[in-house]
């Protein structure tokens, strides 16, 4: 081979090695795009100029990231799995200021994370949920299946999850009591509710508990007090509604057999909880990535029974972002490890 011809051929190749690369790089630029434009047109999403859209692509290509890093601890079939939802063009701390809580835990420290013995002494309401016998639990457990669990809520950009998980225990308990299913009114709540409570702008299911109770509250129906996703003038009506009748609030870290037992002796239960990798949730078992501390509570929501015959034992959660998160509006977490912090506050109640 003559010199010409050898350095002819040397060059062909260097031009390849530079090249293709980026042509490759440009070619998965347009995927990554057609994704994003995908990805608008799936959740109807527009933004208002080219500098938004650029911003809500950044977040969405790390979003992508952080679904890949999620996934990549899946042990079983039915382990939790997630990829790109309608929170996926916002940043981790924009999902936390928007559709979480993240005061939460300074709320429910200045209470105190669990009740007071001196609360016991001065009340005499509450439901003693570690007396109940803990053997002989059935393998499953589904209110759902019962009849007694009303449509998955919404609740937007209201930060009131301590309002909806409340009023859905009440109406679960109403049904399981009377055998009527009834929607209550979340707004009233929102309105009224007192007690380092408000509205929209955040608050505590055990601070709202105290109130309803410590106050005779009447909870209106859905259809006399509708659901507005904003903090209104408080209203008074002439009607009837549901009241407290009893109600505990508890801190069962290491002592979730008293969760299991009160969801089949007693009726659902509302946690508080960290959701932040709930941003990307499709389906599936939740058993990593879902950090315990209470410091890290931004959210609370309603478990409406459990399943430890499955080959992941969990629990069933329903969440209030609608019926297009997670599978129709519920999520399932893994039992015994206080995942998602779901143990630190735990608030059971009955009605009149």
């Amino acid at each position: 081979m003559s010199l010409k011809n050898f350095l002819f051929g040397l060059g062909f190749i260097l031009l390849l090695f530079f090249f293709i690369p980026i042509r490759v790089n440009k070619s998965n630029s347009d995927d990554l795009e057609k994704e994003f434009t995908d990805f608008m047109q799936q959740y109807n999403k527009s933004y208002k100029n080219e500098t938004i859209y650029q911003q809500r692509f950044k977040a969405f290509l790390k979003s992508m990231k952080a679904v890949e890093k999620l996934n990549s601890h899946r042990k079983h079939n039915r382990s939790a799995y997630y990829g790109l939802t309608k929170f996926s063009d916002m940043t981790p701390d924009e999902f936390l200021n928007k559709h979480l809580q993240p005061d939460l835990y300074e709320r429910i420290s200045s209470r105190g994370v669990d009740d007071s013995k001196e609360y016991d002494k001065n009340h005499h309401h509450r439901i003693h949920t570690r007396s109940i016998k803990l053997k002989n639990l059935p393998l499953k457990i589904d209110w759902r299946e019962q009849g007694v669990i009303t449509e998955v809520n919404n609740q937007k950009l209201c930060g009131a999850c301590w309002a909806f998980s409340t009023v859905e225990n009440m109406e679960s308990m109403y049904a399981i009591k009377h055998g009527q299913l009834k929607q209550l009114s979340v707004q009233q709540l929102i309105d009224c509710a007192r007690y380092n409570n408000d509205g929209c702008e955040g608050g505590d299911s055990c601070n709202l508990l105290h109130w309803l109770k410590d106050f005779n509250v009447t909870v209106y129906d859905e259809n006399k007090y509708p659901m507005h996703w904003k903090n209104e003038q408080c209203k008074t009506l002439n009607n009837k509604g549901v009241q407290i009748d009893k109600f505990a609030c508890q801190r069962l870290v290491g002592n979730e057999d008293y969760i299991l037992s009160t969801l089949v002796n007693v009726g659902p239960v509302a946690v508080a909880i960290n959701a932040l990798t709930w941003q990307y949730y499709l389906g599936g078992v939740i058993q990593f990535h879902c950090g315990s501390s209470p410091k890290l509570l931004n959210h609370a929501v309603q478990i409406v029974g459990y399943d430890l015959s499955a080959v992941i034992p969990h629990y069933i959660v329903r969440n209030s972002w609608g019926k297009d998160f997670g599978e129709d509006g519920y999520l399932y977490i893994a039992i015994g490890e206080n995942l998602c912090g779901l143990a630190n506050e735990v608030s059971v109640l009955t009605v009149l």
